[in-house]
């Protein structure tokens, strides 16, 4: 069961470093760069980027830093951490499924940090789902 928290923390680590870097580059106006695909720009500032006057990516951070925190606490024996931690997780993997839905089809542009994301959530869902069976 430790294995399964330090994975789901170490993960969540590599999230919140993607979602902050897109939210400093989109609080500072820079233009982010993407080295894989050319879709960033067209995704970033899309109307989807922003919700309630607050970037996704800084949305994103706080789930990440969230399973983080909540995937520590029952590490240390924290039960109830565990308990919230998956139906955090299953959200944010809807959540992702949703915006890969409108990058694909909507916007029809991909943005690499964003797949990433999508990745990471993914794995932790993988991780939500193992645990479950364990």
């Amino acid at each position: 069961m430790k294995k399964f928290y330090i994975g789901a923390a170490l993960l969540s680590l590599l999230g919140l470093a993607d979602a902050l870097y897109l939210t400093i580059e989109h609080v500072t106006g820079q233009t982010v760069r993407c080295t894989i695909l050319s879709g960033c720009s067209e995704v970033l500032s899309s109307q989807y980027a922003v919700v309630g006057g607050i970037p996704l990516a800084a949305v994103g951070a706080a789930a990440y830093f969230t399973v983080f925190s909540l995937a520590i606490l029952a590490l240390f024996g924290y039960r109830f951490a565990g308990k919230i931690l998956t139906p955090l997780v299953v959200a944010m993997f809807f959540v992702s499924v949703w915006l890969f839905y409108l990058q694909a089809f909507v916007i029809r542009q991909f943005c690499q940090y964003c797949l990433i994301s999508a990745a990471i959530t993914t794995c932790l869902l993988s991780l939500v789902i193992i645990r479950r069976f364990l």
